[in-house]
């Protein structure tokens, strides 16, 4: 079923302030503003910059699959993968916000039949990242992100 979304995907540095009022939005209000934007469900993640050593919290659409949350490295079908991508190669544990809840978890990209498999699902559910995809000659990654403590899969 399709679904509608909104098609405009703001510049890098639009898409950045945006970002940073989003995360003070959901902040300020436990994430009762802010835990839906354009039909998808919302959170933070923190993660630390490779470069800066900084913790940048990036508000995000997330899936659910099993007990790991799945978040799409899709930056709008631009040529590159999004910093906050980059910086989990670099330092896999992360900080989760959902609403009213936060934990630590650890996240990584998913293994090639892995990604076949959530990438089918999330796509047939959300065509969006299938137009991102055929915007960019770049893989888009596929995030998994597991809660501290949680058995490996």
């Amino acid at each position: 079923m399709a679904r509608f979304y909104i098609p405009w995907v703001p510049r890098p540095g639009l898409m950045k302030r945006m970002g940073r009022w989003h995360v003070q939005i959901f902040r300020l209000t436990g994430g009762v503003i802010g835990r839906r934007a354009d039909g998808l469900d919302m959170l933070l993640l923190t993660t630390r910059g490779r470069k800066t050593g900084l913790a940048r919290a990036t508000p995000l659409p997330y899936f659910v699959d099993a007990d790991r949350l799945i978040l799409i490295a899709s930056f709008g079908g631009g040529e590159v993968d999004p910093a906050w991508a980059i910086n989990l190669d670099a330092e896999p544990e992360v900080g989760i916000e959902l609403s009213g809840e936060s934990f630590a978890a650890r996240a990584r990209r998913a293994r090639p039949a892995e990604r076949a498999r959530l990438w089918a699902t999330i796509t047939a559910e959300h065509p969006r990242y299938q137009v991102y995809q055929s915007n960019t000659s770049r893989e888009i990654p596929v995030i998994v992100v597991e809660r501290e403590g949680a058995p490996a899969a």
